[in-house]
């Protein structure tokens, strides 16, 4: 390897330094020869596929509905699902806290790259490519959302989830609580969930105004 390829894999963490870190994931997941699945699905070919579609899994219905709307795993989302699982499927399964040492987490990545095919060549990122910190500023989720000011907003949420809580093709937002809400309209609004009418929609909110929208939901009776 030359100096740029080494500087490279510097950039993505040291694969065997991952290894150790997979100490905390091995409880749940399995990876390598032989590899099967447990509570969590076997992590081989983990780049580049689908969220919640390895054949034979039982995955949750979050995670399900994440696959619905086209979550891939990445570079940069297995960065942001490993430091904050709630960020990214706010109701996973996944009780693991995260990750928070971003250095940990890209030797980690590393590690898991080296178990998926052609990981050099692996198309949904650049060899150089880094995580991202998409954890929120502690001061958005301390906003406190105006209930009534979230009724006012709400009308066009309601055109297309159900205010009874139902959940019919689309998961209810109803009583949902409102770090949950507000984690996952800033994980459409930064584009990490991948869904384009939630992205375009959260897009256009502030900050107080997702929170009003949090507080109204939070209370909402179904």
């Amino acid at each position: 390897m030359g100096l740029a390829g080494a500087a490279q894999a510097e950039l993505i963490g040291d694969a065997e330094k991952g290894a150790e870190a997979f100490g905390q994931c091995k409880g749940c997941h399995q990876i390598g020869k032989g590899a099967v699945d447990r509570i969590g699905p076997h992590l081989n070919g983990i780049f580049g596929r689908q969220a919640g579609a390895h054949e034979g899994f039982a995955y949750s219905e979050a995670m399900e509905r994440m696959s619905a709307d086209g979550l891939v795993w990445t570079l940069e989302t297995l960065d942001a699902y490993v430091k904050n699982p709630r960020a990214l499927v706010s109701k996973t399964r996944m009780s693991y806290r995260g990750m928070k040492d971003d250095q940990q987490r890209a030797d980690l990545l590393a590690y898991l790259r080296t178990f998926s095919d052609n990981p050099a060549n692996i198309p949904e990122a650049e060899p150089t490519a880094l995580g991202t910190d998409h954890d929120l500023d502690p001061a958005i989720l301390a906003l406190e959302g105006d209930p009534e000011y979230g009724e006012y907003l709400a009308t066009e949420c309601l055109t297309c989830h159900q205010a009874d809580g139902s959940a019919e093709g689309i998961p209810s937002i109803t009583r949902w609580p409102e770090e949950d809400f507000v984690v996952a309209m800033h994980a459409y609004k930064n584009k990490l969930r991948p869904h384009p009418v939630m992205q375009m929609m959260a897009g256009r909110l502030s900050n107080e105004e997702i929170a009003a929208l949090a507080a109204y939901f939070r209370d909402l009776d179904g």
